[in-house]
């Protein structure tokens, strides 16, 4: 088990329980603040424009572009050509323009082969995180993965949750696979590819989003034992 050098303890829990509410203000205020960086006037590169964009999205906003890559990706091999490249940025509406995305293609096609590892890019896009937070973030996914085939489905939750307690289960307003579905359509990005299947890379991008709002890693931490039950 993963345990960092000065723990919380029950005093500072206590005073620093996350909730939901927590979770939604946190998400805000990075939108409002990659907003605001985005129109302060100041001088940005490619890539930290892009960056903002997506953060002002939202936790999903890094998670559907790395969808659009996906849909691209016909034979698996995670590398894309300029081409596909500019149309998966281009499918996902950010205000980004043709020379910015060029440019970004340019700095990671360092060989000159004519094309990217699209993983790499995401890595390099999504606001960084210590090697405590991507750990905690693991551990939680693996938990959601019962049977280690490297995505999280319904059937894996349904091992991991019960709904029971869900208002909306309760009223009959939404079943059981609804209510997963729901859940799981958290990560996909909003914007189609709704296919039920989380990967890792997916469900560390949502994090990485989430994170670069707390500034605290015991709070991040503790947010997400709680979360997944750890």
């Amino acid at each position: 088990m993963f345990i960092f050098k000065h723990m919380p303890n029950v005093r500072w829990q206590r005073r620093h329980r996350p909730s939901n509410g927590d979770m939604y203000t946190l998400e805000a205020n990075l939108m409002n603040q990659s907003l605001r960086e985005l129109s302060d006037g100041a001088a940005k590169d490619p890539i930290t424009r892009l960056r903002l964009l997506c953060l002002s999205r939202g936790a999903t906003g890094i998670l559907g572009l790395g969808r659009a890559f996906r849909a691209m990706d016909d034979d698996g091999s995670k590398a894309l050509n300029e081409e596909e490249f500019i149309s998966g940025i281009r499918d996902t509406g950010l205000d980004v323009t043709d020379d910015e995305i060029k440019q970004m293609f340019n700095i990671f096609d360092e060989d000159g082969s004519g094309s990217i590892n699209m993983t790499e890019f995401l890595v390099k896009l999504r606001p960084a995180m210590n090697q405590a937070r991507i750990s905690i973030i693991d551990q939680a996914f693996n938990k959601m993965d019962r049977d280690n085939d490297g995505v999280i489905t319904i059937a894996d939750l349904k091992n991991v949750y019960s709904v029971k307690e869900h208002p909306k289960y309760q009223s009959g307003e939404m079943s059981e696979d609804e209510i997963l579905t729901d859940f799981l359509h958290n990560f996909e990005g909003g914007r189609g590819n709704l296919d039920g299947k989380i990967t890792r890379e997916e469900f560390i991008n949502y994090y990485a989003t989430i994170s670069a709002s707390i500034d605290n890693d015991m709070y991040f931490d503790l947010m997400m034992r709680q979360a997944y039950r750890m």
